[in-house]
């Protein structure tokens, strides 16, 4: 069952996200990731405005992206905004049964 990480993201230090967002669609692709929408016009609908980029990356499951997620590939990449260089939070969901 397909699976999406979803991430909102705030960058403080654009530099240093960069070095982040330029190793990152390599490692989602070799977990079998796609990424459906990085960026980009946006409309903030309701809740908190704290966050300005928008991330959806679909994988065949769950397990896939967790995988990617956890993988020594993108935690190191990742350490470029843990940093300080940006706050995101990240959920990985199943697509599940829509009419439930």
């Amino acid at each position: 069952m397909a699976a999406y990480w979803l991430a909102r993201s705030k960058i403080n230090d654009p530099v240093e996200y960069k070095k982040y967002t330029d190793l990152v669609p390599g490692i989602i692709a070799q977990y079998g990731g796609k990424v459906l929408a990085r960026g980009g016009k946006y409309q903030i609908m309701e809740g908190p405005q704290d966050f300005q980029r928008f991330v959806v990356i679909e994988f065949p499951s769950l397990e896939d992206g967790v995988k990617c997620f956890e993988s020594p590939e993108y935690v190191a990449a990742a350490q470029y905004r843990r940093s300080g260089a940006g706050v995101v939070e990240n959920v990985i969901i199943e697509s599940g049964d829509a009419t439930k």
